[in-house]
């Protein structure tokens, strides 16, 4: 269950100011597509209607219906009215609070103005990600996205884009941090985090950039919607000896957990029941395999101590 709310998140020390526009705190169009859906369902299955007959009401088909409940596609206001019409909805104040949804539903997310420095295949994760309530990750090389500071985030993105602009370094830098306010905002999905404690000790960006990478894990890792554990060295082979991967779970009962596993060029989303529940498991594994998150502090502490004397 999502705590009711949650303090916000740590601001790193060095962090410069950045005028990024903060993410709506009731998620992207994903989630107002997955609410219309399912409010036109439940109007439907009151006025006894079948998708057949809805269908041809607005011009379509049943599987259009079936796309439009499951929050799968766009919407028409035409479409919108039409349905609320047949369904019996009388109410003024209904109608125009299902249109305004629809309106909302079809309009960009907060990411949309980064569109210069965002493929389409992570403009999808983006939009899972801000509907999401519960993101479970597994990291072997990076600190998670949603917990990189400014410095650590600039490092991470100069060694996929060597060649990038200062202009598209500062692009990328900003939407990272824009992004990282999903966890800030009220009723913020919980972040679940198991990292190896490679990723502790590599120092990307540079020791200082490295510290206080850390510095913010240790605060982060105090707030009640982040669960961070580390795997040691010591563990030796572990569940996912394959790779990074997230899994993605959603309040709304339609949209099964998504499997998200990044590539270099790509993103690789799973929704199969029997792919999920494999990495599923993975997760679960890995999780008893890491020390407790009540070890995580006094672990981080510990390397940070190391990296100061070093």
């Amino acid at each position: 269950m999502r705590s009711p709310s949650t303090p916000s998140l740590p601001a790193s020390r060095n962090q410069r100011a950045l005028a990024v526009s903060a993410p709506d705190q009731n998620g992207g169009p994903t989630v107002r597509r997955l609410q219309l859906g399912a409010r036109l369902r439940s109007l439907r299955l009151a006025a006894g209607i079948t998708r057949d007959r809805a269908g041809y009401e607005i011009r379509g088909s049943e599987s259009k219906i079936s796309r439009m409940e499951l929050g799968r596609v766009a919407f028409k206001e035409r479409d919108v009215t039409d349905l609320l019409r047949l369904y019996g909805v009388t109410d003024q104040g209904e109608h125009e609070r299902l249109l305004a949804l629809a309106r909302e539903a079809n309009s960009p997310g907060w990411w949309h103005s980064y569109g210069d420095v965002l493929t389409t295949w992570f403009q999808n994760y983006l939009d899972l990600e801000q509907a999401a309530e519960l993101i479970r990750t597994y990291e072997i090389q990076f600190v998670p996205g949603l917990l990189q500071t400014d410095a650590y985030a600039r490092a991470v993105i100069m060694l996929g884009h060597g060649t990038a602009s200062a202009e598209e370094i500062d692009r990328r830098a900003d939407l990272r941090m824009a992004r990282k306010q999903l966890l800030r905002r009220e009723n913020s999905p919980r972040l679940w985090a198991v990292i190896d404690e490679a990723v502790l000790r590599r120092p990307i960006g540079g020791m200082e950039v490295l510290r206080e990478q850390i510095e913010y894990l240790l605060e982060a890792s105090t707030h009640r919607n982040v669960r961070l554990q580390v795997i040691p060295f010591a563990s030796g082979g572990h569940a996912a000896a394959g790779g990074a991967f997230s899994i993605l779970r959603f309040a709304h009962q339609n949209l099964p957990d998504v499997v998200y596993i990044e590539h270099l060029t790509s993103g690789l989303y799973l929704d199969k029941r029997d792919d999920v529940d494999h990495y599923a498991a993975a997760m679960g594994r890995l999780v008893i395999e890491a020390e407790p998150p009540d070890r995580t502090q006094e672990i981080l502490r510990d390397i940070l101590r190391e990296l100061k004397a070093g």
